[in-house]
């Protein structure tokens, strides 16, 4: 298995795109903890994150979030490993990984965000009755090697039949934000995009979406709230705060509109119009993306772990309590 230093690009140094998020309800924030978390990536999949944030949850709850994205599991899990974040929102792969590697304070999931594939495939032609048959001898754009996302792809492929590497081909060395880009300027037959990049494609006239990865398997801890152990045993209070905001935003979203959510997310994305984020969030929301238990389940778990075995990435299994610590959400 390729070593964790490499599988997770430590040699390179962390670039983050980070914003300072003032509460709304917060007028002065002397009293509050700041709290740093690096999100993989920015997109409406994480709603009820930026819900929480908008509306003031973490305000109510004593903190203060300054968030960054990595983009890509790799940077993130760069700035826990390094100190430069408290909290990382990633997939549950990324720990795994660190794990592995005999890493003493190594990163702990506390609760889940995310439960099911967050991409979707998009062709450049309308395929209304599309069939994973249409990718074979086809080349799709896929995610970094050893990440969830594209792990899954192979997962999935491998369920209908396609060798990936040997009936589809599947490229693997572009950047995330590059992906939608490369696709667009002619690279690939098929590109495998979160939201907003999907749909921006699609209003482009670029391509067209054919079929949501989460369709094809059970719930599993695809994105987690991580810290290390050490900054978990040493803040308990503050875990435990960040899980009651975090669980506020999860109600909240399952409560409201994909129009309302839209509306109070849409600073997070102001290149992206109110119509548009209504579509993405309902897009989400209909395929059961958010859980409404933010506990990570035995189950999810191991299926993960299958699907990393399947993809070769993971040679030794990790038991559920050594990574997983749901104490805070009950």
């Amino acid at each position: 298995m390729m070593s964790i230093w490499k599988k997770l690009g430590l040699t390179a140094a962390v670039v983050a795109t980070f914003v300072l998020i003032g509460c709304n309800t917060q007028s002065d924030n002397n009293y509050l903890t700041t709290v740093r978390v690096n999100e993989v990536v920015r997109s409406v999949f994480y709603a009820p994150q930026y819900v929480a944030i908008e509306l003031g949850f973490f305000a109510d709850e004593g903190l203060e979030i300054i968030l960054e994205t990595g983009q890509g599991a790799d940077r993130s899990m760069v700035a826990l490993i390094s100190g430069d974040a408290d909290i990382g929102l990633m997939g549950t792969e990324a720990a795994i990984y660190v794990f592995n590697e005999g890493r003493q304070d190594h990163a702990m999931a506390f609760a889940q965000l995310t439960q099911r594939a967050g991409n979707f495939l998009v062709a450049r032609e309308p395929m209304p009755n599309f069939t994973w048959e249409n990718v074979r001898g086809k080349t799709i754009i896929g995610g970094r090697p050893g990440g969830m996302p594209q792990m899954v792809l192979e997962y999935v492929l491998d369920l209908h039949g396609i060798v990936p590497g040997v009936d589809v081909e599947i490229i693997t060395n572009l950047a995330f934000t590059s992906t939608a880009g490369a696709f667009v300027g002619g690279i690939g037959d098929f590109t495998a995009e979160f939201d907003p990049a999907a749909l921006e494609i699609e209003l482009g006239g670029h391509g067209h979406v054919v079929t949501g990865l989460a369709n094809y398997t059970n719930p599993l801890p695809y994105t987690v709230y991580m810290a290390n152990k050490s900054f978990i045993e040493a803040n308990p209070e503050i875990v435990q705060s960040f899980v009651n905001a975090v669980r506020r935003g999860q109600e909240w979203v399952a409560s409201h509109s994909p129009e309302d959510i839209a509306r109070v997310i849409a600073p997070f994305f102001p290149h992206s119009n109110l119509e548009d984020l209504t579509f993405i969030v309902n897009r989400y929301k209909s395929q059961d993306t958010w859980p409404q238990n933010l506990a990570v389940s035995y189950d999810g778990f191991n299926l993960l772990q299958d699907i990393m075995y399947h993809g070769s990435e993971l040679q030794q299994r990790v038991h559920f309590d050594e990574l997983v610590n749901n104490s805070f959400i009950n």
